[in-house]
């Protein structure tokens, strides 16, 4: 076997993507013994059941869940649909049996709707993107 090359993309496939994530996974699996990876979609519909924009994405594994994306349409906010969409990610996420969730966001996004829903900060980083600060939450859930 060639040694490998490096081929740089601004424009990764989901072969592309699977092909560094399945031997990660399968290392990570023998370190840990567990595989529970399961991805999640809360998706927003209107009257009608249309899709509508908006919604929340993540994905459980090692028994937490991830929020990787929270959106409610500007015409939609100040309805707690945010707060609807992040208690019904917590109700999968104990019926899936984790112990909690974290999630990320920027100083010019929504600490604080997230601390008023239990989550605590355990990290940040200082200028991403210059001038601003990402924070890192978790909440720990009760059984």
């Amino acid at each position: 076997m060639s040694d490998p090359t490096l081929y740089v993309t601004d424009a990764p496939t989901a072969l592309d993507r699977e092909a560094v994530l399945r031997p990660l996974m399968a290392h990570n699996e023998r370190q840990t013994g567990r595989s529970d990876f399961k991805p999640l979609a809360i998706l927003l519909r209107d009257a009608e059941g249309q899709p509508m924009d908006g919604g929340l994405t993540g994905r459980s594994f090692y028994g937490w869940l991830f929020v990787e994306l929270l959106s409610v349409p500007e015409a939609s906010r100040g309805q707690k649909l945010g707060t609807r969409l992040m208690q019904q990610a917590e109700a999968v996420a104990l019926e899936r049996g984790c112990l909690g969730i974290w999630l990320d966001t920027f100083s010019f996004q929504a600490r604080g709707f997230y601390e008023k829903l239990g989550y605590a900060v355990f990290g940040s980083i200082e200028d991403y993107p210059p001038g601003h600060q990402r924070f890192f939450l978790q909440k720990r859930l009760h059984r």
